[in-house]
């Protein structure tokens, strides 16, 4: 199958630069309700995902940080515990699912590893359970 069915494109989908501010990494994150985003650099390669874990320890280093002071720190400053493992367009449907498993959403990359959207863990689910249901009504008519 064709993981690209799964796909919610760059263009449909929250993401932060490498060189964003504390500030609009919190803003852009809570605008979304997200916990975690995706951030990429300027050339549009996927570079990594910040977290709130990771902002949260970040900021506890800084015992004096107002918000002010937040549009002065970059979010390169703050260590990644953590980040989600991309796949390529042409990934099959086993690696999407072993990579889902430990990730709330999977970055998808092109052959030039510029990223074009993500898999949320939620639309694989959504598509295994309707096959599921599927199956068990033929089984259940035969």
């Amino acid at each position: 199958m064709n993981i690209l069915f799964f796909l919610n494109p760059k263009a449909e989908t929250a993401y932060v630069y490498d060189y964003c501010t504390l500030r609009q990494v919190l803003e852009t994150m809570e605008y979304h309700k997200y916990s975690c985003i995706p951030m990429l650099n300027r050339e549009g390669e996927y570079v990594g995902t910040i977290t709130e874990g990771d902002l949260l320890w970040g900021i506890k280093s800084r015992t004096s940080l107002n918000i002010k002071e937040a549009e002065k720190i970059f979010i390169t400053d703050f260590p990644r515990r953590a980040d989600y493992e991309a796949v390529d367009a042409d990934c099959d449907m086993e690696d999407l699912i072993q990579k889902a498993m430990n990730q709330n959403f999977v970055p998808v990359v092109d052959d030039q590893k510029k990223f074009i959207g993500i898999i949320t863990r939620k639309s694989i689910i959504n598509y295994c359970y309707k096959r599921l249901k599927e199956y068990s009504e033929r089984e259940n008519e035969a």
